[in-house]
């Protein structure tokens, strides 16, 4: 069902009309000093009034607040069966938006869920499969963890190296200069290498497991 207003409209709601679309903080402002006059609004004016504010919250990077309300919209609208609204499926881009708050909140395994939850509704939702893909790299399993270690511990070892061959090597011992800095290099090499190579192996993993998972939603999704 597609959201419909009345004809009718109230001064405060008139107000908040003639608030610019992108003045966000002005949104904000004005929901949060007439917020007990906005709860007694008809309906539609008052779903209006909130959805606009949810959404200036998110603009403006207020993800605990947003979280905190982008629920009530979401039920509000599943609650009266509001499926478009403004254009758009309503329940999609705040589903979206929540996962977009956690994200940037790093709480990426919430995240993570709704996407997934999205991409069932929906498996041909490019940006939620692109934004699953961007959540799990951000996710690091413990192999990551352990070899991003190993590689700090390699350039540190080679740090070492380059305070021992200015102090002691070139000044002294001279003839293992040579020595030194193939070690240097070694040392550097092994850590770049290692940071390259699990960080594209990772990528690879989410790429296959990503892919995997909207094959296997799409196909459920042709039988029914």
């Amino acid at each position: 069902m597609s959201f419909s207003q009345s004809t009718y409209q109230s001064k405060i709601f008139r107000d908040f009309k003639a608030i610019e679309a992108g003045a966000y903080r002005q949104i904000i402002h004005f929901y949060e000093k007439q917020e007990a006059d906005i709860r007694g609004l008809d309906f539609e004016e008052n779903f209006e009034v909130l959805t606009t504010y949810v959404n200036a919250l998110f603009e403006v990077g207020s993800y605990h607040k947003h979280l905190l309300l982008v629920d009530l919209v979401i039920e509000t609208a599943i609650n009266n069966n509001i499926t478009f609204y403004q254009g758009e499926d309503i329940f999609l881009k705040m589903l979206f938006r929540k996962a977009a708050s956690l994200y940037n909140l790093l709480e990426y395994d919430k995240s993570e869920y709704i996407l997934r939850e999205i991409i069932r509704i929906n498996p041909w939702n490019k940006d939620a499969v692109l934004f699953l893909k961007k959540c799990l790299r951000r996710q690091q399993p413990k192999y990551i963890q352990l070899t991003r270690a190993m590689s700090i511990v390699l350039f540190l070892m080679a740090a070492v190296v380059i305070a021992v061959e200015v102090l002691a090597v070139r000044p002294f011992f001279p003839a293992y200069t040579v020595l030194i800095e193939q070690s240097r290099f070694a040392l550097f090499g092994m850590g770049g290498l290692l940071l390259v190579g699990v960080t594209l192996i990772h990528r690879g993993r989410v790429e296959q497991q990503v892919y995997a998972f909207v094959q296997r939603v799409r196909e459920r999704k042709e039988a029914v």
